[in-house]
């Protein structure tokens, strides 16, 4: 490839000037992509776990019809129970794995349940691994989209009532139940989730992405944390106590 050098009359290579024209092309999508912010942070927050930055943050990325992310959920929500409100939050965000047939489909429908009422939404991710054999690829590879979609709104339907099953309905044609599901998985792939499941600590990502953790490990991951957390707290209080 020809540099162009300070002083040179060098013409650039035409591979050089393909891969300007490129450039100038995607740049005007570059931009718009980086403008597509959400209007809030992506992710269900779990029940009465409220996030603060006093307390330790969990993230989790489940996929609703992988296996291994139904492996992880009860140890870890065993682990998330043992500790009391306010030490510990946690936020699920959907990443859809494109092999698995209905995954974006199931994902979607936790976001569609959530806006209708947030309190159900882990209600509809326990049913969903509950039942997931039922939306394996094999099992409805007969089966045409729009039988699929509606398989997935009767167990909706279940979670947040019966009552709601027309806004169910209309979620599912509603564009932006389609860009929050679309816009998890980008969120996701922004911070190197490459399968699920896939955990984050305070931030930090958690070695073996892919594989369910054990309740025995998510203990040996939080106690020593909870454990720094109560000392920084008891000293900041001596410290208060002793500038009064």
């Amino acid at each position: 490839m020809g540099i162009l050098k300070q002083g040179s009359h060098t013409s650039p290579s035409p591979l050089l000037l393909v891969h300007i024209l490129i450039f100038i092309q995607i740049a005007p999508l570059i931009v718009k992509a980086q403008t597509l912010i959400p209007s809030k942070y992506d992710g269900f927050v779990y029940k009465n776990r409220p996030v603060t930055t006093d307390s330790i943050i969990i993230e989790a990325f489940l996929d609703p019809v992988c296996i291994d992310s139904k492996d992880s959920w009860p140890p870890l929500k065993q682990a998330i129970h043992h500790y009391p409100s306010g030490s510990i939050s946690l936020i699920v965000h959907t990443f859809p794995l494109p092999y698995h047939d209905n995954a974006f489909v199931t994902s979607r429908a936790l976001h569609i349940v959530n806006s209708i009422n947030s309190s159900a939404t882990y209600d509809l991710l326990d049913l969903f691994f509950d039942d997931q054999e039922r939306f394996y690829n094999s099992q409805t590879l007969n089966d045409s989209r729009a039988s699929v979609v509606n398989q997935v709104i009767q167990v909706a339907a279940k979670a947040v009532g019966k009552s709601n099953l027309p806004a169910i309905q209309s979620g599912f044609r509603d564009s932006e139940t389609n860009y929050a599901t679309r816009n998890s998985f980008e969120y996701g792939c922004s911070r190197g989730v490459s399968g699920a499941p896939f955990f984050f600590v305070n931030g930090f990502v958690l070695p073996d992405g892919g594989l369910a953790i054990t309740y025995k490990k998510w203990r040996s991951i939080i106690d020593p944390l909870v454990g720094k957390a109560k000392r920084k707290g008891n000293s900041f209080k001596r410290l208060s106590l002793k500038h009064r």
